[in-house]
C-alpha cells in the first residue's frame, strides 16, 4: 500500500515474494512503479494472483477500504503511509490531518478475516516516532495492532543507511 516506485516492493521480490497487489495516489510514482515492477510481469505473461483481474498499480485506498474492504488477501501486507503529516518539514499535525489517519484503512484490510495478512510491515515514516508524535500517534499505531492480534514492539526500530559505516 502507498507504494510510491516499489521500494518495499523491491525488498521483498529480492526476498522472493510475489506481487498481489499495490495502490499508489501519486500517478507519476504509480507509472514507474508500473514500469519497474508490472510492465515485467505482464510481459512475460506471468499468473495472476488469486482476486487479481490483472496486474495494474490500483489508485487511492480510500474506495478500496471505507465500505467495504476490496483489497485482495496477502500473505505479507507493506505499506509505507504518507510521511507528510508527521515529517519535521510540514506542519506536523500527525493523525489530526486527513493524510495521517491513512493507517485507519489499514487496519481495516487486517481486521478483516478474509484478507488478514500472517505479517505487516508498516514504513517508520521519518519523525512518526520523533518526540512530538511517539506517545500519541505511533502508541496509537502499536496499541491498535495488538488490538488486531499481532505482535510488536513497544519501541520503533529507527535504521538509517546514512549511520552505516562506509564499509558496510
Amino acid at each position: 500500500l502507498f507504494a510510491g516506485i516499489g521500494g518495499f516492493h523491491a525488498a521483498l521480490h529480492a526476498a522472493g515474494g510475489r506481487w498481489v497487489f499495490a495502490s499508489e495516489i501519486d500517478p507519476d510514482a504509480a507509472a514507474v512503479y508500473d514500469y519497474n515492477w508490472l510492465r515485467p510481469l505482464r510481459e512475460a505473461e506471468a499468473p495472476l494472483p488469486s482476486g487479481v483481474d490483472r496486474f495494474e498499480v490500483s489508485g487511492d485506498i480510500l474506495p478500496l477500504t471505507t465500505d467495504k474492504v476490496t483489497v485482495p488477501h496477502a500473505d505479507v501486507l507493506a505499506a509505507g503511509f504518507p510521511c507528510q503529516p508527521f515529517s519535521k518539514s510540514g506542519f506536523q499535525r500527525g493523525m489530526d490531518e486527513t493524510r495521517g489517519t491513512l493507517f485507519w484503512n489499514i487496519a481495516r484490510i487486517l481486521a478483516d478475516p478474509e484478507r488478514r495478512p500472517s505479517v505487516v510491515l508498516l514504513e517508520n515514516v521519518r519523525n512518526l516516532a520523533g518526540p512530538r508524535h511517539r506517545d500519541t500517534t505511533f502508541r496509537t499505531i502499536v496499541r491498535t495492532l495488538r488490538q488486531l492480534g499481532y505482535r510488536t514492539a513497544d519501541e520503533p526500530a529507527v535504521f538509517s543507511p546514512h549511520l552505516l559505516p562506509p564499509h558496510l
